[in-house]
């Protein structure tokens, strides 16, 4: 089938790979422009997907907007069949996602209408959910609420990361999109639509949500620092006099009657810290400022921890 891809970061790049390897013609590659890098932001970073594109001799299109006919120009010229969408980061004007005749699907990181929006993969760890999964969709106006074609659900380990979870759910949607898009082919795609009622929200991340509450549970904020990664990450200034990035952490299943935020060891381990509820949260690995991300212990031996007497 002749397809129209749009994708900009690295999760979108297994998609577009398996759609070349499974022998479908791609006709183009959409993505976002290129963004500076470097202390004077004087070099141009392409995006991972673009450069997946150029590999593969796929000419590539990085309109600035979508909405003042030149990108519908440039579809309309190309003649896809179908267009695809995966973690492209741009809404689809009408007039786009009408363009092509077999429509417009999105590959979506989530099992909808759980987490429509930006950044579903963080969101359902920072919730402490077990299951996650991807969603292969029809497109329509309304963001993410599109008619669903198909969706594989995956679980969540209890350490693993958004940034791990990531990784994982892009192969898991190339997989489904390859199938998704031989049943277009074949006119077999099933289209259900979505209980609207059901849908929750997974909006941008922000700074704001990397403070650590300690009064929370250990399980929450060890959810919270699985789910800020690889950005905002968790911080803490409660602890060591400086605020500091929080990268790793363990539930020790411990209880502790300290109040939150008391340091309980500080060690080879890491440093244990009181939570809400009796719970206790051990931070493995961190970044203080200015310095590289390193384990605790590591950290521990040029700045020592006042430990709370257990007596």
């Amino acid at each position: 089938m002749r397809i129209l891809f749009m994708g900009t970061p690295e999760f979108a790049v297994p998609s577009l790979e398996a759609l070349v390897a499974a022998g479908h013609e791609v006709c183009g590659v959409f993505s976002q422009p290129d963004k500076p890098v470097g202390r004077h932001q004087n070099k141009l970073q392409p995006t991972p997907i673009k450069e997946c594109a150029l590999a593969h001799n796929i000419p590539v299109f990085q309109p600035v907007k979508m909405r003042d006919g030149t990108a519908l120009a440039q579809i309309q010229a190309l003649v896809p069949e179908l267009i695809v969408v995966a973690a492209y980061g741009r809404i689809l004007p009408d007039d786009i996602l009408a363009c092509p005749p077999k429509g417009c699907i999105n590959v979506h990181s989530s099992l909808l209408p759980k987490y429509r929006g930006a950044a579903p993969i963080n969101w359902a760890v920072i919730n402490g959910d077990t299951v996650s999964g991807v969603t292969i969709m029809h497109m329509a106006t309304e963001l993410d609420a599109g008619d669903i074609i198909a969706q594989e659900s995956t679980e969540i380990g209890p350490d693993e990361t958004a940034e791990e979870l990531y990784r994982r759910l892009s192969i898991l949607g190339a997989d489904l999109l390859v199938q998704a898009v031989s049943a277009i082919e074949a006119g077999l795609a099933q289209r259900t639509p979505q209980n609207g009622e059901e849908a929750t929200l997974a909006p941008m991340l922000g700074k704001e949500l990397s403070p650590m509450d300690w009064s929370r549970t250990a399980h929450a904020l060890h959810c919270q620092v699985r789910g800020l990664l690889p950005w905002p990450v968790a911080s803490t200034d409660k602890l060591t006099g400086e605020n500091i990035k929080v990268y790793r952490t363990e539930e020790t299943g411990d209880k502790t009657q300290a109040q939150p935020g008391t340091v309980l060891a500080a060690g080879k381990q890491g440093i244990d810290v009181a939570c809400g509820e009796g719970s206790v949260l051990r931070i493995t690995e961190l970044q203080a400022p200015g310095k590289k991300r390193m384990k605790a212990a590591d950290y521990l031996r040029g700045h020592p921890i006042a430990v709370q007497s257990q007596d």
